[in-house]
């Protein structure tokens, strides 16, 4: 992975087809994505089930760009080498989920990988604050995280609070959830960069006619865009 800061779209696999993760990874890269967006749930830290290691490493030979792990689960650290073997590129915790975050930021980036950190939408961006050197991306979830096709919340000023944080470190600022072409220029104009997007990049598309994923796709990087400075 090289670092800029120009916006990368990373369509979210919980909206996609479950019985043909493979097939859908490569097509949303086909039409344009930069980044695939494994979001990863226990049904304790978040009130859902998703997937796990032996998935990632599945799809991962079907993705020739960046696997971006996002767990939210409880414990961390047990999971962490299992990511890595299963090929993830970037892996973020949330600062919620445990009360070592350094430790696990430093384990992360131990077994290789970007170490991401994620807020939820009641954690202020002052959680992170000490840990600007120890990160990659920080992710700020913009929907209450467990379930894809949620309402935006608006977290503006968490954005920009926290773009002023990382002043000029080599940090990706992540918006996750309710992204969209109305949306995606909020947060863009506030400092973020990567674009997650699951049911505003998948819907009406198929792997059989993945054209309007292409479209999708095109339509939330161009309105990100007509903002980004």
């Amino acid at each position: 992975m090289t670092f800029d800061r120009s916006i990368k779209i990373a369509p979210s696999i919980l909206a996609a087809d479950f019985a043909n993760f493979g097939a859908e990874c490569a097509a949303v890269e086909a039409q344009g994505a930069d980044w695939i967006h494994v979001d990863v749930m226990d049904g304790h830290f978040v009130p859902n089930i998703t997937f796990g290691p032996a998935t990632c490493a599945a799809i991962r030979p079907h993705i020739k760009g960046v696997m971006d792990v996002h767990l939210m689960i409880a414990p961390v650290d047990p999971y962490i080498q299992a990511f890595a073997d299963a090929g993830a590129d970037v892996v973020t915790a949330h600062v919620e989920a445990g009360p070592h975050i350094h430790r696990t930021l430093q384990a992360i980036r131990g077994a290789g990988m970007k170490a991401g950190v994620a807020l939820n939408p009641g954690t202020p961006a002052t959680a992170v604050a000490d840990l600007m050197d120890m990160v990659d991306l920080i992710c700020v979830m913009t929907v209450n995280p467990g379930f894809g096709g949620q309402k935006f919340i608006d977290m503006t000023a968490k954005i920009t609070a926290l773009r002023e944080m990382i002043g000029d470190r080599p940090v990706h600022i992540e918006i996750d959830g309710g992204v969209d072409p109305v949306t995606a220029p909020i947060v863009a104009r506030a400092g973020a960069d990567v674009l997650v997007a699951g049911s505003a990049v998948f819907r009406g598309g198929s792997v059989s006619d993945p054209t309007p994923y292409g479209q999708n796709i095109r339509a939330i990087r161009a309105a990100a865009e007509g903002v980004w400075t």
